[in-house]
């Protein structure tokens, strides 16, 4: 189709961007993934693919060729105990990412970028508490992040501010508050809690051993939200004429004690939790979506049960096959 919109999805290969490109599809877009790796758990549903190392400006020029907007989702980037033991790293990466994308879209006249920030951008001293108060967009001010990917994403806002304002690009800003979902990273120390708590209660239950590890004391908060209502509202503000951040998340916060207790619900498995010392974060967070309600005239839809549900029967599925594997490549070494 000749009239068909064309769009970039940077961190194609990833867990969200792998789901963007889909959802965009299905919208009948005509989509160029970029990424460094190709999707890990599907193929990709993208009409291109390419692969590139978005820290280069080259590449980044490349990737940005010939199409009308952007969402831009490439990050180095992983659950909080990634987050917490590579500051540098993801700083450095990261700001690489975002200003040669930036620039880039500028130069090839891209008509609508959409960053994908985070919700770490949000100051320490309002998440000191297991019950802190949801978080407001105007809460970003005065900054505090406690990590390094806070500070990058925050820089990283203000850059697409000040693009919009100099150059005239229409930007759009979303704050992730923790997404899970299916076909993400489940495993290696990437993963999010979500996904390592349905990998070790899926672990127990194979094994037949009911205790699980926690980081703390499991009475740390979040809120999470399923990756069909992430893709839905990236797509919802990227046609939207709002350009300040925006949160998307689930606003029902729970602690990771009851996180663990609902997946092992689903599991039909009862547990038992250890708790140890290990990166847990911000004590508290959750979302406050009053501004989203006004200005999509939607929020997101799906429960935290019905999400973890497919998002547990699918890792279980690789924890299975994963231990097959396992059983598979120990009797060819005669182990």
């Amino acid at each position: 189709m000749e009239n068909q919109t064309k769009v970039l999805v940077t961190g194609a290969g990833g867990f969200i961007g792998s789901h963007l490109v889909t959802y965009l599809k299905e919208k009948g877009y005509w989509v160029r993934g970029a990424d460094i790796k190709y999707p890990e758990f599907a193929a990709t549903d993208a009409d291109e693919f390419e692969i590139l190392d978005l820290r280069r400006w080259d590449n980044c020029l490349q990737a940005t060729r010939g199409v009308e907007e952007v969402f831009a989702l490439a990050a180095d980037m992983g659950g909080m105990g990634f987050i917490s033991n590579h500051h540098a790293q993801i700083l450095y990466n990261n700001s690489l990412i975002n200003l040669h994308t930036l620039e880039a879209a500028k130069t090839n006249d891209v008509k609508r970028y959409l960053y994908t920030s985070s919700a770490c951008i949000y100051p320490e001293y309002l998440q000191e508490s297991a019950d802190a108060k949801p978080l407001k967009e105007a809460d970003a001010y005065p900054a505090q992040p406690q990590d390094a990917y806070g500070w990058e994403k925050l820089v990283s806002e203000i850059l697409c501010m000040h693009y919009r304002n100099d150059y005239g690009i229409e930007t759009r800003t979303v704050r992730f508050h923790n997404i899970f979902g299916e076909k993400g990273t489940w495993e290696g120390g990437r993963e999010k809690a979500p996904a390592a708590m349905c990998r070790k209660i899926a672990e127990a239950k194979l094994n037949g051993k009911t205790e699980i590890e926690i980081w703390g004391d499991g009475e740390q908060t979040r809120s999470f939200c399923y990756i069909n209502d992430c893709v839905e509202g990236l797509y919802r503000l990227m046609r939207s004429d709002f350009s300040e951040p925006l949160n998307l998340g689930q606003d029902r916060m729970v602690t990771i004690n009851q996180l663990a207790d609902i997946i092992a619900e689903i599991a039909d498995f009862k547990i038992t939790k250890k708790h140890i010392d290990g990166p847990q974060g911000v004590r508290g967070r959750n979302s406050d979506n009053d501004k989203l309600r006004e200005v999509l005239k939607w929020e997101p839809e799906i429960s935290l049960e019905d999400g973890l549900k497919t998002t547990y029967q699918w890792i279980e599925e690789q924890v299975r096959r994963q231990a097959t594997k396992d059983k598979e490549f120990s009797k060819i070494a005669g182990k």
